[in-house]
């Protein structure tokens, strides 16, 4: 299967945006090249900045860009931008509701030996809670590059997740994406893997070893916007699965987990198992070896499936 990092997807997505709207304007923080945005800055120097290491400055200037008729898209580390900026981004973007989008490169665990420090596993639950703020993680590059440049149409705030690791493409270019609609990959009626970004593949893993091995069938759902969540995909499948397990690569609290849980909570109670990282910091190791350290595999999805199962029964 072929692989690429998401971040190559962001990064040609600007450039193609680039080339057709000259109000596209990009900004990096001291990270142009890691978060893929050299291109850009090679063919556009003229709407290109980078700030250095001055996060909180990268939003001040984005949001006056914003103001004069520009539409800024903000780079860096996800760990940087939606932590250490966080009370800009709520204060100067979200507040006014500008059309600001945010890109958080490096997310998850998988970002390997920089370690802890770098791993953002909290920036789904801490922008997905500020008002006005929409959130997209998409699970591989195509839906990465589709993800941004729709991202231009739609007026205000957006959070787009990705991540440093290649990863398989597991959708095509007629693969539809339809921000706040998530995506069925493989239909089912025994349970709903419920996931997001990296471990929509891992999901897919599962459900095909399920099928085969333990005859369960399960559906496997793509929740490439978190929020606005897809709250009437999220009912249907509780209706025809009775049982659902998320999945992501972030903090069980706050995440895609949680926005699941609140939308069953309030229309349909089901059994609900949540896979995503247990209340700790990451670490450092190949990324291989982390997703198996915090049990973020496609085996563990399998093993969470077979106890979600027992609750309904």
């Amino acid at each position: 299967m072929e692989k690429k990092a998401t971040r190559f997807g962001f990064g040609e997505a600007l450039v193609e945006l680039g080339k057709l709207d000259n109000t596209v304007f990009v900004l990096g923080a001291d990270t142009t090249s890691s978060v893929a945005l050299n291109e850009f800055a090679t063919l556009f120097p003229n709407r290109f900045l980078n700030v250095g290491i001055a996060e909180n400055n990268m939003v001040g200037i984005a949001s006056g860009l914003s103001i004069v008729g520009f539409v800024p898209f903000i780079a860096t580390y996800s760990i940087f931008v939606s932590g250490r900026a966080w009370e800009h981004i709520r204060n100067t973007i979200c507040y006014s509701n500008l059309d600001v989008k945010i890109g958080g490169s490096h997310s998850g665990i998988t970002v390997g030996a920089d370690g802890a420090t770098h791993q953002a596993l909290e920036d789904i639950a801490i922008m997905r809670c500020i008002p006005n703020m929409k959130v997209i993680c998409p699970c591989d590059f195509i839906e990465t590059k589709k993800a941004v440049i729709a991202s231009r149409q739609i007026n205000g705030p957006i959070y787009i997740r990705y991540s440093r690791e290649t990863t398989p493409i597991i959708t095509t270019q007629e693969t539809p994406f339809i921000f706040g609609k998530a995506n069925v990959m493989h239909n089912g009626s025994d349970v709903a893997i419920m996931s997001c970004g990296n471990m929509v593949y891992e999901s897919l893993q599962a459900a095909s070893i399920l099928r085969i091995q333990k005859g369960i069938s399960s559906m496997v759902i793509n929740f490439h916007t978190i929020k606005p969540i897809d709250e009437s995909i999220i009912i249907k499948a509780a209706q025809k699965c009775k049982a659902i397990v998320s999945v992501e690569e972030h903090q069980i609290y706050g995440g895609l987990g949680s926005a699941i849980s609140e939308v069953l909570t309030k229309h349909i109670p089901v059994p609900l198992e949540t896979i995503g990282i247990e209340n700790s910091f990451g670490e450092s190791g190949k990324p291989a070896e982390l997703l198996q350290k915090f049990k973020l595999t496609s085996l563990n999805i399998i093993d969470t499936v077979i106890k979600v199962m027992k609750r309904k029964k």
